[in-house]
């Protein structure tokens, strides 16, 4: 049972082929209306609400994020989960809060937002950091992972080869039709993610004859289809789940790049609203179409050692010709979004906060032209790195774990940053050192390989979610002490958030189902309703 059996057809290839047809055309439309460096960074500012909803929800999930869901929910539950439908809860945020100031302030990049808030400094050393863990992180772990995907299916083809195919492939179109041809290739590549999945998980429940009974018999303890774990849970104990889970997303959903320029690209307002509470409503499904089949898995597929096989295993027993193609064309649609996604976010930060400078401005040709170069390099630098990945062990874990370190001060730079005026320059600069250094440290001092070199056992045995949280607390009163004993700058009035300008824009007196109170109202409720099913 642990050998995924090569059960790829003819039909499959040609569904796949048919699939790779779709997005060339599209990347070679794009490519041609790709004139300026907006449009290559931020589609001309012309994305409305469906394109940045499907948008974020298929740049998110990645061919890792498909294998862990399954594989998480066949071996210790569906609780890892609480990383997809919670994040409606900082997508809220985006809606009400930043993505008024950041259509308001006119910013191209995140990082941005810090340099009219607080300094020059702070943008770049925000930026520097964001430019290298998405590429070294994000984007050559997209590849790494999806080839590793397509070498379960197609043996034949060596890890390295998938990541060069992959890597030019979604490189180029990329390059050529910047973010547009990104949002445009992800609406199709979440259409094909959400379908694939859809008909995946019907199969499998049909074959239980639609029983949750089944799936409660086969799973292998009660906490299993539970999201509320105990405190000594090694996978999400409680407060990770309710006060971790949330401000990793954060940063995820508000401060990346990676993911924020499509509510930067946005033609309205409104259109950024409605766009970030589709993408949390989106979000939610993953726990539905990904997560329990992995618990169905349990039913169906029982001797299933390793995680990482379920999926391809589920895919290749369970499905017909035909369909086995189309999740096949969903996985690598995953791997297409996330890897085009990060190349072009990285080329947006380089030629925006480190090419251009405050005192000469680029022309619009010039800055198109060093977007494309800086995709085209980034592409390179990910292809080289991922094969490498293999060979890093533990050391891979650790950089995923890492975002934990990154995370807090982040969170306090950008929600009192936002919220008053009285957070200085020193104390905003000096607020990312001193976060990022503690988080380092309790990092090392709670990870168990760190401190074997050093002959010692882990002194601080925190699990990384309840960590995000204490050390954002920490850094909260860092920064408030900082700033009240360093000189505070005027700041301009559009990078503070303002209730009366937050929904100004917004179409009231039309029909009920466009007010973004309502909107936000069901997604909270939604969120909500899933938490109590599966307390």
């Amino acid at each position: 049972m642990e050998e995924v059996q090569n059960a790829i057809t003819a039909l499959d290839l040609w569904v796949i082929a048919a699939y790779f047809a779709v997005i060339v055309g599209i990347g070679i439309w794009v490519s041609l209306r790709t004139e300026s460096g907006e449009d290559l960074f931020l589609a001309g500012r012309s994305l409305g609400w469906a394109a940045i909803g499907f948008s974020l929800f298929a740049s998110n999930i990645s061919s890792s994020t498909l294998i862990g869901l399954t594989g998480s929910a066949y071996t210790t539950g569906i609780a890892p989960s609480a990383y997809e439908w919670l994040a409606g809860v900082p997508l809220l945020l985006m809606a009400f809060i930043f993505a008024p100031i950041f259509l308001k302030s006119r910013i191209t990049t995140t990082p941005e937002y810090l340099d009219k808030r607080f300094s020059r400094r702070t943008r770049l050393y925000f930026s520097g950091l964001t430019i290298f863990f998405t590429i070294i992180v994000d984007c050559a772990g997209g590849l790494y992972a999806g080839g590793l995907v397509l070498n379960t299916f197609f043996p034949g083809i060596s890890l390295w080869q998938s990541a060069i195919a992959i890597g030019l492939f979604a490189g180029i179109y990329t390059a050529a039709g910047g973010l547009k041809a990104v949002v445009f290739t992800d609406v199709l590549q979440a259409v094909v993610l959400i379908g694939g999945s859809a008909i995946l998980a019907y199969v499998m429940f049909a074959d239980l004859n639609f029983s949750f009974a089944a799936i409660r018999e086969a799973v292998p303890n009660e906490n299993h289809l539970s999201m509320v774990l105990p405190l000594d849970n090694e996978t999400l104990p409680w407060p990770g789940l309710f006060f971790g889970v949330s401000l990793l997303g954060f940063w995820y959903w508000v401060t990346n790049q990676y993911i924020v320029q499509r509510v930067l690209g946005a033609k309205s307002l409104p259109d950024a609203q409605w766009g970030a509470i589709l993408g949390g409503m989106l979000k939610i499904l993953p726990l539905f179409i990904m997560v329990f089949p992995g618990a169905m898995a349990a039913a169906l597929l029982p001797d299933i050692e390793t995680a990482d096989r379920v999926f391809p295993i589920m895919i290749t027993q369970l499905l017909p010709a035909g369909l086995t193609g189309l999740v096949m064309a969903g996985l690598i649609a995953a791997i297409m979004s996330s890897v085009d996604s990060t190349l072009n976010s990285s080329s947006t930060l380089l030629v925006h906060d480190f090419v251009t400078r405050p005192e000469q401005k680029l022309e619009e040709h010039r800055r198109k032209r060093y977007g494309t170069m800086a995709t085209l390099g980034f592409m390179v630098l990910a292809i080289i790195w991922a094969p490498m990945i293999q060979f890093a062990g533990g050391l891979w874990a650790y950089l995923q774990q890492m975002f934990s370190v990154l995370v807090p001060p982040l969170v306090v730079l950008f929600v009192f940053g936002a919220l008053s005026r009285q957070g200085t320059e020193k104390g905003g600069f000096y607020t990312l050192i001193f976060g990022h250094g503690l988080g380092a440290i309790l990092f090392c001092l709670g990870n168990a390989g760190v401190m074997g070199v050093i002959g010692m056992d882990p002194v601080w045995p925190v699990h990384f979610t309840i960590n995000v949280a204490i050390v954002t607390v920490i850094c909260a009163v860092f920064y408030v002490a900082v700033s009240a004993v360093t000189e505070r700058r005027e700041v301009e009035d559009e990078v503070i958030w303002q209730r009366e300008k937050a929904l100004e824009d917004a179409a009231w007196g039309m029909e009920w189902y466009k007010d973004v109170r309502i909107q936000g109202t069901v997604l909270a409720l939604s969120m909500l309703a899933v938490l109590v099913i599966f307390w």
